[in-house]
């Protein structure tokens, strides 16, 4: 039998491959080591995160922070309410735009000017926005705290902007008007 190759050769190759070996178990040694760091980073990390979450949680909602805001101011329906929203004209600004987005619905935004001609300053305002049609029929509509949120007193013969958005408008909706309406109002006392 005939045999090709050097076995001396082969015996020196199979023990560079067993230090090579040994080599990879070293590098992979150290390697988890150096998981151990990452591990750690990512713990730390997630607690930071759940701490943020669990702060956030204890905030009050959006809505209870606007019934606080709101709180002793008049609604419709008393006598107070309607003296003091008299005193207030509320006008569409020209540069009401509508666009439409990537959605294919239409987002309408909103700018209008509030004109306090009483004499008495205001510190909550709320109105509502919406959108009608040619019949007067609402398409959408929107409460805004526009008073402190956007300005935080409207003072006697001053006038303020209010800047909002309307999203989700169908292409073939009718918005043939904005229509303006005070819901809440507290004066400063």
């Amino acid at each position: 039998m005939i045999t090709y190759g050097n076995f001396g050769a082969k015996s020196a190759s199979n023990h560079s491959a067993a230090d090579e070996m040994d080599t990879l178990l070293q590098q992979n040694e150290k390697r988890s080591a150096d998981y151990k760091g990452l591990v750690t980073g990512a713990l730390v990390g997630l607690v930071i995160i759940a701490a943020g979450v669990w702060l956030m949680s204890l905030r009050p909602s959006m809505k209870d922070q606007q019934a606080a805001v709101l709180e002793g101011s008049y609604t419709e329906g008393s006598p107070e309410f309607e003296a003091l929203t008299r005193d207030l004209i509320i006008s569409t600004h020209r540069d009401t735009v509508e666009s439409p987005n990537a959605f294919g619905s239409i987002s309408m935004f909103i700018k209008g000017t509030i004109y306090n001609k009483g004499t008495q300053a205001i510190n909550g305002l709320e109105i509502n926005v919406a959108v009608v049609d040619e019949f007067n029929q609402v398409v959408k509509e929107k409460r805004v705290l526009a008073v402190p949120v956007q300005r935080s007193l409207l003072e006697p013969e001053t006038s303020m902007q209010v800047t909002l958005s309307i999203d989700g408008f169908k292409r073939g909706d009718d918005r043939a008007n904005i229509r303006w309406k005070v819901t809440a109002i507290r004066p400063a006392n």
